[in-house]
């Protein structure tokens, strides 16, 4: 336990640290003291099962002696090398990471964060192509910096607008929501209707002047947004016809989180790139990659890529990501995330039978979400899009009493697990969720 009181640590933490997405005076941080597994431990000693993985990162679960151990090596051998140096950890992660990627993606840009993944990208697919615009989706997000956010197509975008020029937002295959959806569509044809907006919206957007279409492979923070199947493969279609370039944001759909390495395998689509982060060291150190194709790799043989990091193959940060990938592979996490999540999406459908609050439930591996509604009929959401309401807000704040840490963001609660977590785990958190849901039960109407 720490020195400080759990007093001492919030007042001190709110005094000398600016968080983000708050208006200051309305946080009220847990004082966090440890973890283990599943679990973490607040300073008063209360345990909360980390039903978010922290932010969607922590995939291993917390405290891994493994990757603890190889930071700790790493330290003593070679605490920070320049990005123009080579390093034996640098030689080791790229041959780890090539090893679960799909295609031919085995070149690795490294970067502290998904954002600046996302950053980088974006440069490489403008000099790649020699075009400027990029399409996104209205209901991404793909970080905090100014072309990431520009990207984002969430009301997070707008206190930060204009942002980078050149890019459209279209809207995500959300089959609960989507008008292009009609009760009793194939995946089929619903993924076609989708498909023949893109291509509309490249019609009078000039697809010779558009550099890539740049998605959340499955929407995260959003909705948790599965593409149907046959979306994926007519992206890639689509991309090849116009010589436009499929980039992939996965920094919180990858590694494992899906059920798969990295979700796009679930269509066994091939990007030309793929950005990640996150699970890549469960968060135990920043790390953030670019995977890079061969023809893109290929291209900057002879020509300068523009872009650089000092921290950029940071040896502490790829030494937790070699660690953390060798755990992945020894203890079959992916396998655990496909094996507990098809539990999961049961006990998901089971919320749905039983609580008429539950407008729908979405899931694929172990990154699932309830969408609350007050009226099924109506789809009226628990919540507005922008904003919380007093039922959302008492949802979360059972959930946390109980021992539940939760993501509860306009009207959806989220389930997002460490990777490692077993059935029985899964089923003790879903008896609180299943009592907190009484909560929002009472707020439906007729």
């Amino acid at each position: 336990m720490p020195s400080m009181s759990p007093d001492e640590i919030v007042a001190l933490t709110k005094k000398h640290s600016f968080f983000s997405w708050s208006a200051q005076d309305s946080v009220n941080p847990i004082p966090m003291a440890k973890g283990k597994g599943i679990y973490f431990w607040d300073a008063h000693g209360k345990r909360y099962l980390d039903l978010n993985s922290q932010l969607m990162c922590v995939n291993i679960g917390h405290g891994n002696e493994r990757v603890i151990e190889a930071i700790k090596k790493q330290a003593d051998e070679l605490v920070y090398a320049g990005p123009s140096m080579a390093s034996e950890v640098r030689a080791t992660i790229g041959k780890e990471l090539a090893e679960v990627m799909p295609g031919d993606l085995k070149k690795f840009f490294f970067t502290l964060g998904g954002a600046e993944a996302n950053e980088n990208a974006i440069k490489m697919a403008r000099h790649f192509t020699g075009r400027h615009k990029i399409i996104a989706r209205y209901r991404s997000y793909h970080g905090a910096t100014s072309g990431a956010m520009t990207l984002t197509g969430d009301h997070r975008r707008w206190a930060n607008e204009p942002g980078i020029p050149g890019v459209i937002h279209t809207f995500d295959p959300y089959k609960y929501r989507s008008q292009l959806y009609q009760e009793g569509d194939s995946d089929q044809v619903f993924a076609r209707r989708c498909l023949d907006q893109i291509e509309e919206v490249l019609m009078y957007e000039g697809p010779h002047t558009v550099a890539a279409i740049f998605i959340e492979t499955v929407t995260g923070t959003n909705g948790i947004i599965i593409p149907p199947d046959g979306y994926m493969q007519g992206l890639r279609e689509i991309c090849n016809k116009h010589g436009i370039l499929l980039i992939c944001d996965e920094v919180m759909a990858g590694l494992g989180r899906t059920g798969e390495w990295f979700a796009v395998d679930h269509w066994k689509v091939v990007p030309d790139m793929i950005t990640m982060a996150k699970g890549l060291t469960s968060a135990y150190m920043p790390l953030g990659a670019v995977a890079i194709n061969e023809k893109i790799s290929d291209f900057y043989k002879d020509k300068v890529f523009y872009g650089g990091l000092t921290y950029s193959a940071h040896p502490m940060s790829l030494a937790a990501g070699v660690a953390t990938l060798r755990v992945m592979k020894d203890d079959d996490i992916v396998g655990n995330s496909k094996r507990v999540g098809k539990i999961m999406a049961g006990l998901l459908d089971d919320l749905k039978a039983e609580h008429p609050s539950v407008g729908d439930v979405r899931s694929i591996g172990l990154f699932g979400c309830v969408e609350l509604v007050k009226n099924r009929k109506t789809k009226e959401p628990m919540a507005p899009y922008v904003g919380a309401s007093a039922e959302m807000n008492k949802l979360g704040a059972y959930l946390k009493e109980n021992g539940i840490y939760a993501f509860t963001w306009r009207n959806m609660l989220h389930t997002n697990p460490p990777l490692i977590i077993t059935e029985k785990e899964l089923r003790e958190a879903f008896e609180v969720i299943n009592k907190a849901l009484e909560i929002t039960d009472k707020a439906v109407g007729g």
